[in-house]
C-alpha cells in the first residue's frame, strides 16, 4: 500500500523486459517490484541492475494460466500498488500489417483486456491500487500506415477507460498512457517521428499520472493537440497522410 507520502511500495510489471515499463519501475522506485516476462533470463539480467526486492516470474500474456500464476506470485508477497500493463507487439507497416493483424489483436487487445480484468479483480478485493495501461496515440485514430497496430491498441484503450469508470469509488484507478513515437529497442529500426520521446520521458509521465490519478496522459503533452487535429481531419484528407 502507498505510504503516508503517497509513494508506491509495490509494482507488478506485466511485460518485464519492456524498456518503458522498466524505466517506469525505476522512476516509481518501489520497495518491491515483480517483473513478469516471457523471456525470464533477459528480465533476470535487468533485475540485477534494479534495487534489491526485485523478483522475476514467467509470464505469457496470451496464456490464461500463465497470467494467473504471475499474479499469484505477485500477490503472494502482499498487496500490489501498481500494475503496469506494458507488454505488446508493434507489427509491420503497409500491406504486411494484414499478416500481423490477428496476432496484434490477440496480444495488444485481447490479452491486455484479460490482464486488466484479472488485475482489477485482485485490486478491488484488496481495496486499493492502480492499473496503468501503456496505450498509444495510434489508438485515437488508426492510420493507413498502422491501422492493425492502432486498432489493437484502441481495443485495450477503450476497455481501460470503461473499466476505470466502472471501478470509480472502489479505491482502484485505471490510467491510460498514450505516447507518440518512443525511441526504444522495439522501434530502433524505424525513423523517429516528430515529437519523439524516450522511455524515461514516458516513465516520468507515468509517475505523474499515478500521483495525480490522471485518467489519460499524452506523452509529450503536445501530442494531445496533434491527436485532436487528426481526429477532426476529414477522412479523404486523413487517408492521404504520409505517416
Amino acid at each position: 500500500m502507498k505510504d503516508a507520502l503517497g509513494s508506491v511500495q509495490s509494482v507488478l510489471l506485466l511485460g518485464g523486459t519492456s524498456d518503458i515499463g522498466l524505466a517506469a519501475v525505476r522512476a516509481l522506485a518501489p520497495r518491491r517490484a515483480v517483473l513478469a516476462a516471457r523471456d525470464e533470463a533477459a528480465a533476470a539480467r535487468t533485475a540485477a541492475t534494479l534495487p534489491a526486492g526485485t523478483e522475476v516470474v514467467g509470464f505469457d500474456a496470451t496464456d490464461a494460466a500463465s497470467r494467473r500464476q504471475a499474479m499469484d506470485a505477485a500477490w503472494g508477497g502482499g498487496d500490489v500498488d501498481v500494475v503496469l500493463v506494458a507488454f505488446g507487439m508493434l507489427g509491420r507497416a503497409g500491406d504486411e500489417q494484414l499478416a500481423d493483424a490477428r496476432a496484434l489483436h490477440e496480444v495488444n487487445g485481447t490479452a491486455a483486456v484479460a490482464a486488466m480484468t484479472e488485475a482489477a479483480e485482485r485490486l478491488r478485493a484488496q481495496g486499493h491500487g492502480t492499473i496503468v495501461l501503456l496505450s498509444s496515440v495510434a489508438a485515437d485514430r488508426p492510420r493507413v500506415s498502422n491501422y492493425a497496430y492502432g486498432s489493437s491498441k484502441a481495443a485495450a484503450d477503450a476497455f481501460a477507460r470503461g473499466l476505470g469508470d466502472a471501478l470509480h469509488g472502489s479505491g482502484v484507478d485505471v490510467l491510460v498512457i498514450r505516447p507518440g513515437f518512443v525511441k526504444t529497442s522495439m522501434t530502433g529500426h524505424l525513423d523517429a517521428a516528430p515529437l519523439s520521446v524516450g522511455a524515461d520521458d514516458v516513465a516520468e509521465a507515468i509517475v505523474a499520472a499515478v500521483r495525480r490519478r490522471r485518467a489519460i496522459t499524452y506523452v509529450p503533452g503536445a501530442m494531445r493537440w496533434v491527436s485532436l487535429v487528426l481526429r477532426l481531419m476529414p477522412r479523404p484528407l486523413f487517408r492521404r497522410l504520409p505517416f
